[in-house]
């Protein structure tokens, strides 16, 4: 791949047209949904074996800030040393294997309350209570156990196993440099940063945001200004990873006048609140291309969209923010990324969300965690300012997430009770549905040295 700078990296990806579907296999096992013993499985062969979001660098500020990772039953502790690296440890202490540490501080050193040793920032031992009753010990072998943990994009990642390829490598230059132009780093959580508990396998949460086909069942609101065309969706595949896109525009923008068009981008705000913040630009190119009498008239290279582009492009730029490196369909197309095993972000320029879900710690399958953050390009004065809290939900249905999001929640545990019917051995995905047929198809291959799944 060439140089980020353009953004014309893009070009990688593949129309629909163009994918090769004998390779994919486009009917699922219901069992992958619901199966203990599948579950059991992809803990091992997945969850204990992967790079994972565990947290925004950000997080971290100062030497001794902390925060605790579960999985399952298994804990970690993740810390910024004295010389400013993030590190990440079993939340265990060497001595009789007592928790360290609980949700997230800061600490000079770690101290457990069982004996009182105690360790530094960096995982060593630095000492022990009542060392007359311990006796001769090497605290150079009682040193906290290290798992790998590194940073990209601004998050956080560690892996629970000891062995695992570099994170760079296992990410990949297309996903690193693809979503570098962004400044993802540089985004804050604004307006939501919510975890909670549902009642769906955590791979249903995947499956849901993996496609738009289910906007005209879902989402009917969404259909008064974006018209889900058949074939229109571009997909990229990049090692484990992989990335869609369709254009952003109002619906049957070819079919409609100038003044529909203009129509259809003063109402995205109801259904994309961030538009709101480029209309007033968008306004101002707009009355530039009007005539005398008030009608539009569009040279030959200009429409609706360029003039949204341009219009987004200037008003982040007046932020601060330098989208030098994004092309004009970067600017204002959404890219899907997907980064296995359970990371989802829809992103353009200036604003992502990222919806993350796990396998609930009770290990019931029908059950999972979920992570949704929207998060903004903000200048840095102002970044705290606006930074969101995270909000656990203790109730479930308590949390008022915005419409759109809302219906997902709730079509999401519909069809968990749908997959638990036993006489559903199999669901059939459709030619749209492609980045679900490929995401599965990464899972099997982590979990192929046992039975067919």
């Amino acid at each position: 791949m060439d140089s980020v700078i353009s953004g014309e990296w893009i070009k990688t990806a593949r129309h629909l047209s163009a994918l090769d579907f004998s390779k994919l296999n486009m009917r699922l096992s219901t069992d992958r949904y619901i199966s203990p013993e599948i579950q059991a499985r992809e803990r091992e062969k997945i969850w204990m074996k992967t790079w994972q979001v565990v947290g925004r660098a950000d997080e971290l500020p100062n030497a001794g800030d902390y925060k605790t990772y579960k999985i399952f039953d298994q804990s970690y502790i993740i810390v910024r040393g004295k010389d400013g690296v993030v590190r990440g440890f079993v939340n265990a202490c060497r001595h009789r294997g007592n928790a360290l540490c609980v949700g997230k501080g800061n600490n000079a050193r770690f101290l457990c309350q069982y004996h009182l040793w105690s360790y530094g920032l960096d995982g060593k031992l630095i000492g022990v209570g009542r060392p007359d009753m311990v006796g001769p010990i090497d605290k150079s072998e009682h040193g906290l156990i290290e798992v790998p943990v590194d940073t990209a994009l601004g998050f956080i990642f560690l892996n629970p196993d000891e062995n695992a390829k570099p994170l760079a490598e296992f990410l990949g230059p297309q996903v690193l440099e693809g979503l570098a132009p962004y400044k993802l780093d540089e985004m804050t959580p604004v307006g939501m940063d919510v975890r909670e508990a549902l009642n769906c396998n955590w791979k249903v949460v995947m499956d849901a945001f993996a496609e738009g086909y289910h906007i005209i069942g879902v989402h009917p609101e969404l259909l008064a200004v974006i018209d889900p065309e058949a074939g229109k969706a571009w997909h990229g595949f990049y090692g484990d990873h992989g990335m869609a896109y369709s254009p952003f525009e109002v619906k049957n923008a070819q079919g409609a006048g100038l003044e529909e068009q203009v129509e259809g981008i003063r109402s995205l705000p109801g259904t994309f609140p961030t538009v709101a913040e480029v209309l007033p630009r968008f306004e101002a190119l707009i009355a530039a291309r009007r005539d005398a009498d008030g009608r539009l008239a569009f040279p030959e290279g200009v429409s609706v969209r360029i003039l949204l582009q341009q219009a987004t492009r200037d008003t982040l730029s007046a932020k601060g923010l330098d989208v030098s490196g994004l092309t004009d369909d970067q600017v204002s197309d959404n890219q899907g990324w997907f980064l296995f095993p359970n990371v989802f972000m829809t992103i353009r320029a200036g604003e992502a969300t990222v919806i993350m879900s796990t396998p609930h710690p009770d290990g019931d399958p029908n059950r999972c965690i979920w992570h949704v953050t929207a998060y903004m390009w903000l200048p840095q004065p102002v970044r705290a300012q606006y930074r969101a809290e995270l909000v656990e939900v203790r109730e479930p249905g308590s949390y008022p997430y915005f419409l759109a999001l809302q219906q997902d929640y709730d079509q999401m545990e519909r069809q968990q009770k749908g997959l638990r019917n036993q006489a559903l051995k199999t669901i059939t995905l459709a030619r749209e549905e492609v980045s679900i047929a490929r995401f599965h198809g990464v899972l099997d291959r982590y979990l192929a040295d046992g039975a067919p799944v």
